[in-house]
């Protein structure tokens, strides 16, 4: 059984399901998606930074005195289709999915009974949208289902409370917070709880501790759950089950613990805006390089699409979804359950990353660029000559090679019209036999 200390829950191993798995999509979704201006950050731009885009589109918007309540009854969801959904992220490639349950605004999308009439059951939709999507999920897909949950809200009057008692008091926790964490876990049983929003208090005032020791060791997921690091200030790259260090992190190189690089197809914002352009997208030329880089530094990549206020996955979030399991059906080999190489990227040819598949034995080398030349340069294997074997993943003949002395080895291509590349954007070479 596991303590509730760092030292005795740190020692868990982390259920390998999530490691073999390296890509999933988070979702975020609330509130926020009403206005769907700037971010989901929207309510503390607007109220709290009294941000000048954010006032003046309130101003011009909206009747005076609008509150952000307001946007609650207007969080609609007329348009959403769980089992869309599903298909959208079973078409993906995705191992696994995080939905936001609840966002830094306090808002609930399940019928919290510690959050009376501020959640979708009660409010906006009047349905139960985690409840609909983890059943179509679960019911349609092999994908591992996850929440997001965040710990403080950034105008709750309990935590407001707390803070200024410099968290002496645990008023928040004790009546909100952690009541909601069991309850998302009992009802729902996700396998990932994704934590975020310390509020700047530390993991003691959450009771981090308790409640990770509780999930691991009693509730109905203690085997299969993955946590992320987000427990409390000072917990952040340091405690935990995965680490995510930061938003977006993308380090470049090998880390000794399991780590997620959360990023965003659009670039600047988590949740939906209306107001993005064609260019604030990654196209999936952006995507493919995030995946290769991620997973050959043994990270996982969680990519993330914010849906509209009426339940809709924007078409580009759903192209460039699809284009990344498109990508997959090809080059999956090289990316699902492959272990770091003992080179991540090569030295001779920028824009190439390796991974390794321990059961085939096979050296991945995913390439960003099809040469000008016909003919690519890897200066890290080190081949053998007439055992080493190369081939182009979604192409069938071997490919010709020769050594570059010691270390390294120059590769001909084939030479394919556009049309007969087995994929678009980024490529993988399978090397057997290799030291």
């Amino acid at each position: 059984r596991y303590e509730p200390t760092w030292g005795s829950l740190d020692a868990r191993p982390l259920p390998a399901w999530f490691d073999e798995g390296k890509f999933g999509v988070f979702i975020h979704w609330g509130v926020f998606s009403v206005p769907s201006f700037g971010s989901e950050w929207f309510w503390w731009y607007w109220q709290k930074e009294k941000r000048e885009p954010y006032v003046k589109f309130m101003d011009t918007n909206y009747p005076p005195g609008f509150s952000y309540e307001d946007f609650g009854p207007l969080f609609t969801a007329e348009f959403f289709d769980a089992n869309q959904w599903a298909d959208i992220l079973k078409a993906s490639g995705a191992k696994y999915v995080v939905l936001t349950s609840k966002h830094h605004e306090g808002f609930t999308l399940w019928g919290s009974k510690y959050s009376w009439n501020w959640n979708a059951v009660d409010v906006g939709p009047k349905r139960d949208l985690v409840a609909e999507l983890a059943t179509s999920v679960r019911n349609r897909t092999d994908l591992r289902f996850g929440l997001y949950h965040s710990l403080f809200e950034w105008f709750n009057p309990l935590f407001l409370e707390d803070a200024t008692n410099a968290f002496k008091t645990r008023k928040f926790p004790t009546s909100k917070s952690l009541p909601e964490l069991y309850e998302i876990v009992t009802k729902y049983q996700p396998e990932i709880i994704w934590s975020d929003g310390d509020g700047n208090a530390p993991d003691t005032y959450w009771n981090s501790t308790g409640f990770l020791a509780w999930l691991y060791n009693d509730s109905p997921v203690r085997d299969t759950v993955v946590t992320n690091d987000r427990w409390g200030s000072g917990s952040i790259c340091a405690h935990g089950g995965f680490y995510t260090c930061s938003d977006r992190y993308n380090p470049g190189h090998l880390l000794p613990h399991k780590w997620e690089n959360c990023m965003t197809i659009d670039r600047s914002s988590w949740g939906y805006r209306r107001d993005a352009r064609l260019p604030d997208y990654l196209s999936i030329e952006d995507l493919v390089k995030q995946l290769a880089e991620t997973v050959s530094c043994g990270g996982n990549l969680l990519m993330n699409i914010g849906p509209t206020h009426d339940g809709r996955i924007a078409v580009v979030f759903e192209e460039r979804l699809r284009q990344v399991g498109a990508w997959l059906k090809v080059n999956g080999e090289a990316i699902y359950g492959t272990k770091p190489w003992r080179a991540q990227n090569d030295t001779l040819t920028p824009g190439v990353w390796y991974t390794f598949s321990p059961k085939e034995g096979k050296v991945n080398a995913i390439f960003l660029n099809w040469p000008v030349s016909g003919v690519l340069e890897l200066g890290e294997p080190q081949a053998k000559l007439g055992e080493t074997q190369v081939k182009l993943a979604g192409y069938k003949e071997l490919l010709k090679w020769v050594a570059l002395g010691e270390k390294g080895m120059v590769i001909a291509l084939p030479q394919l019209t556009p049309q007969q590349l087995p994929c678009q954007w980024g490529w993988t070479l399978q090397l057997t036999d290799v030291n």
